[in-house]
């Protein structure tokens, strides 16, 4: 069974609802379609009825088991307000202020439904950049406890070559922390290992990336890398990794015997991650585009309750799968 035909199943089993804010987007109507076909999940839509059947019209597609929201029409709106308030008093947000952001930024809608139990999860990120689909779920659903930082990873399906790097990758972080410390780095592996092992089924295998294999070069951002291994070390974590390789030492094997032949990980890794955001966004985008890898997320990680950011240049299966796989992690 291929990757994707197993998260799908898993998903129909569950049945879970999920809740996507940008309903105005033709992808998303196509997508919300597409959901109750496969019935990965019981799709709920933020956005105008009118429009939503326009678009479905031109398409051809069924709206038929798809609930469509209309803020403006909402019943509970005063209530979601009034404790978003009360979530936020402390930074002066006030009920009407509250009110205006349900109403106008319907990710923050979208969230309090999460956080209420009228959905399981959320996605959203077609229209609405990263940073504010990520503040929606730290204001409102917040963190999981002992968790300190909120990171994504990007689950990698190779098309090619899966005889030797296997059919599935995790990369993290490609889409949160600009610039991550030390302690952020190991909180990355963390959770990059959980994502790959709850919604993936991998046991991860992971390797902290920089520009230097095992002292071949010295840097104070190579530091940051080392010391991230010496916390996990500290953690006594319970998945291997090694750190301070370069991208061709942890996933080749013939590269990995020359320069870290003690290394249990060199040339097995299955989860990369990466020292800063540009090296994890250019690199996913550059596999994706010229290997041909499926990019699946980026799954947010650390938040309470499920919360998933799309890409805005995303496609309506892109949204599909990533609802499938909110549905279950």
């Amino acid at each position: 069974m291929s990757f994707l035909v197993n998260i799908r199943e898993k998903a129909r089993k569950l049945d879970r609802k999920i809740v996507l804010p940008e309903g105005n987007d033709e992808r998303i109507v196509k997508a919300a379609s597409k959901i109750v076909e496969l019935g990965v999940a019981i799709p709920v839509v933020i956005g105008n009825k009118a429009l939503m059947e326009r678009i479905a019209g031109d398409l051809d597609i069924s709206l038929k088991g798809v609930e469509i929201l209309e803020l403006d029409k909402v019943s509970n709106l005063d209530e979601y307000a009034r404790e978003y308030a009360k979530i936020r008093e402390k930074k002066g947000l006030t009920f009407e202020k509250a009110k205006e952001i349900l109403i106008e930024e319907p990710v923050f809608y979208a969230a309090m439904m999460v956080r209420k139990g009228e959905a399981y999860g959320a996605v959203s990120g077609a229209t609405s950049p990263t940073a504010q689909v990520i503040r929606a779920g730290l204001q409102i659903i917040g963190v999981k406890p002992g968790v300190k930082t909120v990171s994504s990873s990007f689950i990698m399906e190779l098309t090619e070559r899966q005889e030797t790097y296997g059919e599935v990758m995790l990369f993290g972080d490609c889409s949160v922390i600009p610039i991550p410390t030390a302690e952020q780095l190991a909180d990355i592996c963390v959770s990059t290992v959980e994502t790959g092992k709850n919604i993936a089924g991998i046991d991860g295998k992971v390797a902290l990336m920089t520009f230097s294999t095992k002292g071949s070069a010295n840097n104070e951002d190579i530091d940051i890398v080392k010391k991230a291994g010496d916390i996990l070390r500290g953690r006594n974590v319970d998945f291997q990794f090694d750190d301070e390789l370069q991208a061709d030492a942890a996933i080749v094997k013939s590269v990995a015997m020359k320069k870290a032949p003690e290394s249990a990980i060199a040339g097995h890794a299955n989860i990369l991650i990466f020292p800063n955001l540009a090296a994890g966004n250019i690199g996913y985008k550059l596999v994706e585009r010229l290997a041909g890898a499926n990019a699946y997320g980026p799954i947010i990680q650390g938040l309470n309750n499920p919360i998933n950011d799309l890409s805005r240049g995303c496609s309506a299966d892109d949204i599909v799968n990533l609802v499938a796989m909110t549905a279950i992690q």
